[in-house]
């Protein structure tokens, strides 16, 4: 047992959870993916009305944007329904996202961009057979990083709008039933992605011209891992398992540990954010369908290599 190890059996690493706010089931608010705001507030979108919100620190819901409807024809790829997935911030508080129609007379699964007072627009457009789900931008080259669950890639897109490339394409990035790769991050050189079908998380380096380097396996046996977020603390991770309403402490060579479960509100976690020691989980209650919600936790457990 390494010191680290020792330390979380002492302490338990996250502590004094409580709950941000609590989304209303009935109007389909269900966070799929979350990025934290200046001040203490959150932006998260809700997959399935289309809509992006901003959660203030009242836990006040207020409903930024909603994206265009598709065409009754219309057909996501696995899914059926048009989806809303991941979304981040840029320096200026941009705010960038996914949204997925699949197939049908209109041209709308693409990356867009909310710029504050602004109307959702669209500034890359990827293909309608495509799932785009976890997005990720590197701050550094203002390249964006979005995960494809259905054809198991990573398109890279400029964070100005533009084309879109293939970026990564390898066996491990693909479904095996459902969805392949899922969250996606940029942390410490390298783009790191989930595939929740693989349960695993891989580390691809960022080689110095911009393309991809060797993947590696970084931890392995997270069934159904869907996003996570670095603590701050070298390597370690959070990870959200959401079938199992569990998010799991992992470690830098690849252990885990559940640190929460639904004895403390967890409700098909999809997504994980961290400022500081301030631990916040996006809760959309997919399965379970009883209390959608954001939840707040402290962190306080060494890091581990």
């Amino acid at each position: 047992m390494t010191s680290a190890d020792t330390a979380l059996a002492a302490q338990p690493p996250l502590t004094s959870t409580s709950f941000a706010a609590h989304f209303d089931l009935a109007k389909g608010q269900q966070p799929e993916n979350l990025t934290l705001l200046p001040g203490g507030a959150a932006a998260v979108t809700f997959a399935f009305p289309r809509q992006v919100a901003v959660i203030e620190r009242t836990g006040t819901v207020r409903v930024l944007a909603m994206l265009p409807a598709p065409s009754s024809d219309a057909r996501t790829p696995v899914l059926g329904s048009p989806f809303l997935g991941g979304i981040v911030q840029g320096h200026d508080h941009t705010l960038y996202f996914l949204y997925a129609t699949g197939t049908g007379t209109d041209d709308l699964t693409d990356v867009w961009r909310l710029r504050l007072g602004g109307s959702p627009e669209h500034i890359a457009a990827l293909p309608a057979d495509t799932l785009p789900n976890g997005l990720a931008l590197d701050g550094s080259t203002g390249q964006l990083y979005a995960a494809d669950s259905v054809l198991g890639r990573i398109w890279r897109i400029p964070a100005t709008g533009g084309t879109p490339e293939v970026w990564a394409t390898v066996s491990a990035l693909a479904p095996a039933g459902f969805l392949g790769v899922n969250g996606v991050k940029v942390h410490d050189g390298a783009v790191w992605v989930s595939n929740l079908d693989h349960g695993t998380l891989m580390r691809i380096p960022v080689l110095r011209d911009g393309t991809p380097g060797a993947a590696r396996t970084a931890a392995t046996g997270l069934t159904g891992v869907d996003d996570f977020a670095s603590t701050g603390r070298g390597d370690q991770l959070l990870a959200a398992l959401n079938a199992d309403s569990e998010v799991a402490l992992v470690s830098g060579n690849g252990g885990h540990t559940v640190v929460l479960n639904h004895t403390d509100g967890l409700q098909n976690p999809t997504s994980i954010a961290v400022r500081g020691d301030t631990v916040y989980v996006a809760d959309a209650a997919y399965v379970t369908q009883q209390d959608p919600n954001l939840l707040t936790t402290r962190l306080h457990c060494p890091s581990s290599r």
